[in-house]
């Protein structure tokens, strides 16, 4: 009897065996494909990223070929300055050592994307005539690019913001003290642009303590055809 109990024991044993290698080659069949999973999702979003990096300006989306791709970011309060880019080109940054406080203006060939001349005005202290003196004498057939630092409003008289809604823009005139703001616009445009943004300088909102948040701009605008 004593080979029956060792029969019984046998195949207890083998049953565990098999208990313990089906359990092993499941887990590690479960742990491969996810695994996988997530290494071909990082692979996607990496991709993602990859494509996005080509992109003109790093945009989420490309222009037709009769379109100007561009990102415009204003200031963040008064520390980060904003950034101005046009078909893959920054126009103005801190890194080009060519924004300031107040307004920074790029004005553009609407038909080219050649950038004609760049521009900052210090809306708080400085003289608006001189902002308006840049920006009265743009041709038609100009883009206008435009990107808030700090405090783009308190030196705006009737003349600056009446040639800023000549322009295109639908918030010249609502634009105050550290309100952020972002622009496109043309000389001889017939229709409010498109292109703009505007948040006022709400201490009850403001994502920094006495500035509201970044506003980030971007998209397609369409060249000027001859």
């Amino acid at each position: 009897m004593r080979w029956i109990g060792a029969v019984r024991i046998l195949a207890i044993v083998c049953t565990l065996l098999s208990t313990w290698y089906l359990a092993e080659k499941l887990f590690i069949s479960k742990w491969e494909a996810h695994s996988l999973r997530n290494l071909f999702e990082k692979d996607v979003k990496a991709e993602k990223r990859h494509r996005n990096l080509l992109k003109k300006c790093g945009n989420d989306k490309e222009c037709p070929s009769n379109y100007f791709s561009f990102k415009i970011i204003s200031g963040a309060a008064n520390v980060v300055g904003p950034s101005i880019c046009l078909e893959n080109t920054i126009l103005m940054s801190s890194v080009k050592n060519n924004i300031g406080r107040g307004m920074n203006i790029a004005l553009v060939n609407a038909s080219t994307a050649e950038l004609i001349k760049t521009g900052h005005f210090d809306m708080y202290s400085g003289d608006v005539k001189d902002f308006i003196s840049f920006l009265e004498p743009t041709k038609d057939g100009t883009l206008i690019l435009m990107a808030s630092f700090d405090d783009p409003a308190t030196k705006l008289d009737d003349k600056a913001r009446e040639l800023l809604t000549s322009y295109g823009s639908s918030y010249a005139n609502k634009l105050k003290f550290r309100d952020s703001w972002t622009f496109v616009g043309g000389k001889g445009l017939k229709n409010k642009s498109p292109f703009e943004q505007h948040l006022k300088n709400d201490k009850e909102t403001n994502k920094y303590d006495g500035w509201p948040e970044v506003l980030e701009i971007s998209g397609c605008i369409p060249k000027k055809m001859d």
